[in-house]
């Protein structure tokens, strides 16, 4: 699933290379696709009919874009990428759609197209005048941007007191901390020194402060990337993300670690593959 730099290269992607885009045309391919207003593509397709895209924001994993119609405020449009969504931004008529398109949003030249080859992604219209989190759940139950202020030490510390959780299935709790992953959790434990199964409650403040630095690098290195690939990610244009290929441990157990060169190792933590080194790591 596309974790936060992922998201957040698509929001840029999105700001910079589509801008503000008039949507004359609303095409949906697989109404599944349409969480909000669910079951009623017709409806969605309705309400976006002559509004424009007047920019995005990012908010955990979601993207968030602001209607307008006719220069005033007319809703909202959410997505989640879930698994293997993605946007491709496309000459009108440049190529007919793929058996995985799902919505089709069509200005007079161009098209700005959502493929999702699995079909998890989900897409809302949020009327204006309606909080967005009471059309888009899931946003209430995030917790801070890795990046804001509120993620400090102090906050993780008094949020895993006491937990035996293991320190990796933590992180990847969105009611956490938003938009971390599994990529990202391995990346910044190892970064941090501390091994992906130390219980949560035990991890001392100190050692709390550096995972926060370690994860917040990690994220923007990402980032300025663009993001990882390691199966299904692309950005607007098709191409893949690049900090794969710098990765300390994701997806490298059997190799030698890059720091000392002990052989990486790979456990399995809730479900989740979590890659490590036993000795850079304790």
């Amino acid at each position: 699933m596309p974790e936060l730099p992922e998201v957040e290269t698509v929001r840029r992607g999105l700001e910079l290379q589509v801008g503000r885009f008039p949507i004359g045309e609303t095409i949906v391919c697989r109404s599944r696709a349409v969480a909000a207003p669910k079951g009623d593509p017709d409806g969605f397709t309705a309400a976006l009919r002559g509004c424009e895209l007047a920019g995005w924001r990012r908010r955990g994993k979601y993207l968030v874009a602001k209607l307008e119609r006719d220069g005033a405020p007319a809703g909202e449009l959410g997505v989640h990428l879930r698994m293997t969504g993605q946007f491709q931004w496309l000459q009108r008529e440049e190529r007919p759609p793929c058996p995985h398109t799902r919505v089709r949003f069509l200005s007079e030249k161009h098209e700005l197209r959502f493929v999702d080859v699995r079909s998890f992604g989900e897409l809302w219209f949020v009327p204006l005048g309606t909080p967005t989190e009471q059309v888009i759940t899931g946003l209430t139950r995030l917790g801070p941007e890795p990046f804001s202020d509120a993620f400090n030490a102090n906050y993780l510390r008094q949020r895993l007191k006491g937990s035996s959780r293991p320190i990796k299935n933590a992180l990847l709790d969105q009611a956490l901390v938003a938009g971390v992953g599994n990529i990202y959790a391995d990346e910044s434990l190892f970064m941090a020194g501390i091994r992906p199964h130390t219980p949560s409650g035990s991890v001392s403040a100190a050692r709390l402060e550096k995972l926060r630095a370690a994860l917040v690098k990690v994220l923007e290195l990402s980032i300025g990337a663009g993001g990882t690939t390691f199966s299904d990610f692309r950005d607007l244009t098709g191409t893949n993300g690049n900090y794969g290929g710098q990765a300390w441990v994701y997806r490298r157990g059997g190799e030698p670690c890059r720091q000392c060169g002990t052989i990486l190792r790979r456990d399995t933590l809730g479900g989740r593959s979590s890659h490590w080194c036993p000795s850079c790591q304790r």
